[in-house]
């Protein structure tokens, strides 16, 4: 056990311990969330200690509540009962014994199981006057001191709960496709044979910060000249819960100057690298679950499987590739390819993280 996360809560009474912050979704299952809560029942007062793992969709920051509203919404919840201990917990895991060695005999395992339908930890980039929480989808752990799980009738002190941010990761699945392909032609005034372009990618997954190559395939059947090639990657991302609302942001745009002249042809691949380091100032973008002031990647592509509901996950990412052509006294011809980019295994290593 390299780290412990802990939060303690405001009376000291109870104590949140995981062993890592990141959860991956293996597309058929999700990584259990098991920690421990350190309890002392000094203060208690007869009251509880309950445990909830919560998805929720936030969009609006905590600052803007000023009217009683509020700017988040519960997916999915699951809570239990901690203290006084009731019924039979399963057997501790690994991450649970290290973690019972810190607490000693005042410490309490808990384990949830994630649903795999639902989305993983995604946000929009606030801009960079932009104060609070960005919009997206985040998961809780919290734990807190209550005498039921859920009365709305029941005020919870914040010094009687403790919580920390964790964050469900798409990582890829065993099987990758073949890439896609797409190929258009066009034929310009004063021409009577069209240009041919074909653009296709070697497979259909790639990982953060992987170069991608594109192949590119140009027959010029004009006698017009094909003065620059320009590839672009857009994200597109829909956001479903709080409205219907889709939109495309561009994240990558390179020109290459290859001239192909009339009635020449060429075929050539062309490496680009889409890095959220390159898009820091757009607002809106969408990127994958921060915690904290940590750096953190693009969105994951959102993996639909059958029978999920599109509108459990909150917002939904895609990628594609444009490939342009910018022809001499032509204008533009332009084709598209699908893209997925996922979480590297190389991203999903345990760093320190300050407590959220």
């Amino acid at each position: 056990l390299c780290r412990v996360y802990k939060k303690t809560s405001g009376n000291e009474s109870i104590a949140l311990y995981l062993g890592k912050r990141d959860f991956v979704d293996h597309v058929e299952s999700v990584d259990i969330v098991d920690g421990v809560i350190k309890v002392d029942p000094a203060e208690l007062e007869g009251r509880k200690v309950w445990v909830y793992l919560a998805c929720a969709f936030r969009y609006g920051s905590d600052d803007l509540d000023v009217i009683g509203l509020s700017f988040r919404k519960d997916i999915w919840v699951k809570r239990m009962q901690i203290y006084p201990v009731v019924g039979t917990n399963p057997a501790n895991t690994p991450m649970q014994e290290a973690l019972l060695k810190k607490c000693g005999d005042q410490g309490h395992p808990f384990t949830f199981t994630i649903d795999t339908n639902l989305p993983c930890s995604v946000g929009l980039q606030p801009a960079p006057e932009d104060a609070g929480k960005s919009c997206g989808v985040d998961y809780e752990v919290k734990a807190y001191i209550a005498k039921e799980a859920d009365d709305p009738d029941e005020k919870i002190s914040k010094k009687d709960t403790c919580r920390l941010i964790i964050r469900k990761i798409q990582f890829a699945p065993g099987k990758v496709g073949a890439g896609p392909k797409a190929d258009i032609s066009k034929n310009f005034m004063m021409s009577d044979k069209p240009v041919h372009l074909e653009a296709s990618i070697e497979k259909e997954l790639y990982f953060h910060g992987d170069p991608i190559p594109v192949n590119v395939k140009i027959n010029n059947e004009t006698t017009k000249v094909v003065k620059k090639i320009k590839i672009t990657v857009e994200q597109t991302t829909e956001v479903l819960l709080y409205q219907s609302d889709k939109y495309s942001k561009t994240v990558l745009t390179e020109e290459f100057a290859e001239e192909i002249k009339g009635e020449s042809t060429l075929e050539k691949t062309f490496t680009v690298i889409p890095l959220l380091s390159n898009n820091k100032e757009k607002r809106g973008l969408a990127v994958d679950g921060r915690l904290k002031d940590e750096d953190t990647n693009l969105a994951s592509t959102t993996i639909i499987r059958p029978g999920m509901d599109k509108g459990m996950q909150g917002i939904m990412v895609s990628y594609k590739i444009k490939v342009n052509l910018l022809v001499s006294s032509g204008g533009l011809l332009g084709g598209l390819t699908d893209l997925h980019l996922i979480s590297s295994p190389a991203g999903l290593s345990d760093t320190s993280h300050p407590d959220n």
